[in-house]
């Protein structure tokens, strides 16, 4: 049984550990430039191609309204993105796609 339990818990750690490498690479994706930060410019340009489900609006990460995200922000859509399903599964609000 402990056994079961410890494997179990390692997969969740490394899925969830992937999940993150796969955001922190989407943002070196999205940051073209290499200067640590997206741009509006660079988020247009290139945010179709991630796949990003949900996907967040620019305005809704920038929340210094800068006109640009940082790595600080990127977490934080991140975690918005990861709660979103939960949060989703145990409401009955329309805005909740069939899926959940």
């Amino acid at each position: 049984m402990t056994r079961a339990i410890f494997a179990t818990a390692a997969i969740l750690l490394f899925s969830g550990a992937a999940y993150a490498d796969d955001w922190a690479s989407k943002f070196k994706q999205l940051d073209t430039d290499g200067n640590g930060s997206i741009s509006r410019t660079e988020w247009e340009a290139n945010v179709g191609s991630l796949k990003l489900d949900p996907a967040p609006t620019f305005t809704a990460m920038d929340q210094d309204v800068n006109n640009s995200v940082d790595t600080d922000e990127w977490a934080t859509a991140e975690k918005m993105a990861k709660a979103f399903p939960t949060a989703c599964k145990s409401s009955k609000e329309s805005w909740c796609p069939k899926q959940y």
